[in-house]
């Protein structure tokens, strides 16, 4: 369903009853809903919980601008989680957030306290590039055609394959029907791609606030993230009060179905 979110257009799909407590699920750059699979949602729905997940601007079916110029900052991306839930009449929820969705997610437990009930970060940082958390090193990707569905698809199969376990056998067509779906289902890929990158100016770091977020915390991290490496997620669950850390074996920057039951497991029991 297409809502109005503080005059913004935004996708959102919900699972479950509105009676149940709610889950909110953001997603990483450039990621549609999507990539929380209806599966999972389904999933988690049925342990009880009414499940919310959204397009962020220029994902999906959620508010598009031209590529490399965003009509909007991180601060927005921000607001829009908290908006969502406005939308929806919801006044707290249980929120997680993976890779850029978990530093928004970060953000909303800092500036609006109230609306979380617990906080869950998967494959994510606080401190992302400071001198004790160095980034990962990751091959690019050379651009694609954004004109050609088959093009864009085959780059951002091979954008996942990047960031995945080198030891688990990467799952070739389950990334590959998520990625169609989003391609399908998002007014421009290329603002997708590039234009949540764009918002990253650099300002002030929330790192040094970390130690004022007062919710229960559940950091799961891939043992094998290219990107953020697990030391990012033992950074967090060390810096917050009384986080917790579940490091995922075998994993990249990724949430592949292998892992779903560990993960729900964990899911349902830290918002029990």
């Amino acid at each position: 369903m297409l809502l109005d979110v503080r005059g913004v257009r935004i996708a959102v799909s919900t699972f479950g009853s509105a009676t149940d407590p709610a889950v909110l699920l953001i997603m990483g750059a450039g990621g549609s809903m999507d990539w929380w699979e209806p599966e999972f949602c389904a999933r988690l729905a049925a342990a009880g919980r009414y499940v919310i997940r959204y397009d962020h601007r220029d994902t999906g079916e959620s508010v598009s601008y031209p590529p490399g110029r965003p009509g909007y900052t991180g601060d927005d991306l921000v607001a829009d989680a908290a908006g969502v839930l406005d939308a929806l009449g919801v006044a707290r929820a249980h929120v997680v957030g993976l890779s850029m969705g978990g530093a928004l997610a970060q953000l909303l437990a800092q500036r609006e306290p109230a609306r979380l009930i617990t906080l869950t970060l998967m494959s994510t940082s606080g401190g992302a590039g400071d001198p004790d958390l160095p980034m990962g090193s990751i091959e690019p990707v050379p651009e694609p055609d954004w004109t050609s569905r088959d093009s864009v698809v085959d780059y951002q199969v091979a954008s996942q394959r990047g960031v995945a376990s080198r030891t688990r056998p990467f799952d070739d067509a389950a990334v590959r029907e998520v990625v169609g779906i989003a391609f399908d289902r998002t007014t421009s890929p290329e603002s997708a791609e590039k234009n949540h990158y764009a918002t990253e100016d650099g300002g002030e770091s929330w790192r040094p606030r970390l130690p004022e977020i007062g919710v229960a915390t559940l950091v799961l991290h891939g043992t094998e993230d290219p990107m953020f490496p697990l030391a990012h997620g033992e950074a967090l669950a060390r810096e917050i009060p009384g986080a917790r850390l579940v490091p995922l074996p075998e994993t990249g920057h990724e949430l592949p179905r292998e892992n779903w039951p560990l993960v729900l497991r964990e899911l349902v029991a830290h918002t029990s």
